[in-house]
């Protein structure tokens, strides 16, 4: 492995190493994050319904995080299964898991993209979106489809390098790819007025070159992962490696999209306020979630190469390391949101396009749910370390308790008379639960961690 530039996560102080290899992660998903955003601030400012705009892309992005389940499920997947080859020194077990990981992911990504043709314009009705915007939002979601393959090999790629120990590349590529996309937004809505399409269009060709570098860097990458036995193409029982450790993730993606389609569903019942509101709120409190969870993945990758390696002092370190950073990051989120409300939401849609309704709907939305972002925060992070370490019934367990708790309280709620109140304070509750819950499972996890060789001598003796 000399001269690689693959790192290895089982040795050195843990806060630096975590810091340093946490930080691209988390700036990639800030990134990821500005690329749907970018996106609601053009459309939102210099489309020709610039609030209905908005709508569409809101509702055909409640559809593809559907999709994208299995993407980010093949990288969270693949990426704990690569760190424990890694961490273990075993550099065929990686080569193979990447060659099976490759084979899999395509086919399930060709199968994803039949399903979203095939049912893309029922799930748009299924889903109560209006007719004022429901041609806007059956295209952006018909040329998001179209990019699934350069989504899922980013992923995938990102994932790969991840487990490596290399956060950096993908982050600088995705850097370049979403300038490249704020250009092209732009020119495709600015200039050719080419409104929601033209949103769409420049995501895609944004992914796509994003897609090629990270492949082109991982190709490069794996030369210097040698093993004296030539690795297989494919494995049946990596296969199976990678399917019991990806379901988990892919489930609890997948849900969580299912039940905010629900959500959104009773949202769009309520007008059409609401839903712009609820849509501009949504993704701006997303950014501080996804910024969490990218931190997260890192953890994972670094409680599987430690726990194949025996380092689990270096597990319950690292685990407090990332939580005091992740939970500095969200207090400055919290803070953000709460005092910016307004201007945040008159950001991505203008003034003389928002209705009051609708602004009022965002700002409550926003300073309601950020106040819970610690929360939420704790939550992300033990569930990342529980399934690191192996965990996978606790991690899900706690990501169906928070899905089922904030859809069903949706309901109960606005039922009740709450009104949109009831939708955020669902928010709320359901990440205030689970938080336990995912600590619970934290504290179950490590209290089965063998003891240090020294104690247990120590035990003996007396």
């Amino acid at each position: 492995m000399k001269g690689s530039k693959t790192v290895n996560l089982t040795s050195g102080n843990v806060w630096k190493c975590l810091i340093l290899y946490s930080m691209p992660l988390f700036g990639s998903a800030i990134v990821q994050q500005l690329y749907s955003l970018v996106d609601l601030l053009v459309v939102g400012n210099f489309a020709r319904e610039g609030a209905l705009a908005v709508d569409a892309i809101g509702n055909a992005t409640v559809v593809i995080n559907v999709l994208l389940s299995f993407a980010l499920g093949a990288n969270g997947g693949c990426s704990v299964i690569i760190a424990k080859h890694f961490g273990a020194n075993d550099n065929k077990k990686v080569r193979e898991t990447v060659n099976t990981a490759l084979i899999a992911f395509s086919v399930l990504c060709v199968m994803i993209m039949a399903v979203g043709f095939g049912f893309g314009s029922l799930s748009l009705k299924a889903l109560s979106v209006h007719g004022s915007y429901f041609g806007d939002c059956l295209t952006y979601l018909y040329i998001y489809i179209g990019s699934l393959p350069f989504v899922f090999l980013y992923n995938l790629g990102c994932g790969i390098c991840s487990a490596l120990g290399d956060s950096k590349t993908p982050f600088i590529f995705l850097v370049v790819s979403s300038v490249l996309n704020v250009g092209l937004d732009l020119l495709f809505v600015c200039v050719f007025h080419l409104d929601v399409a033209g949103a769409a269009w420049a995501t895609l060709i944004s992914q796509a070159i994003s897609c090629v570098l990270t492949v082109f860097v991982l190709v490069r990458k794996l030369k210097s992962v040698r093993s004296e036995e030539k690795p297989k193409a494919f494995d049946k029982h990596i296969l199976k490696d990678l399917t019991l450790t990806s379901i988990p993730i892919i489930l609890q993606q997948s849900f969580v999209s299912v039940g905010n389609f629900f959500v959104s569903k009773r949202i769009n019942s309520i007008g059409e306020d609401a839903t712009t509101g609820f849509t501009t709120a949504f993704k701006v409190v997303c950014m501080a979630n996804m910024g969490v969870a990218s931190m997260t993945n890192g953890l994972s990758n670094f409680c599987s190469q430690n726990k194949a390696a025996g380092q689990y002092k270096r597990i319950v370190k690292g685990y407090f390391a990332v939580l005091l950073y992740a939970l500095a990051t969200s207090l400055i989120f919290l803070a953000l949101f709460v005092s910016l409300p307004e201007p945040l939401t008159k950001l991505f849609v203008q003034k003389e396009k928002l209705t009051d309704d609708a602004l009022e709907y965002s700002v409550q939305f926003m300073v309601i749910v950020s106040c819970f972002l610690p929360a939420v925060c704790v939550k992300i992070i033990s569930d990342g370390a529980v399934r690191g370490c192996g965990g996978n019934l606790g991690f899900t367990i706690s990501t169906f308790t928070d899905l089922g708790l904030r859809v069903m309280l949706v309901y109960v709620l606005t039922d009740a008379g709450w009104g949109f109140a009831g939708v955020c304070w669902a928010w709320a509750i359901g990440w205030s639960i689970s938080m336990f819950i995912a600590l619970a499972f934290w504290f179950f996890t490590v209290k089965r961690f063998p003891k240090p060789q020294a104690e247990t001598t120590a035990t003996q003796k007396d």
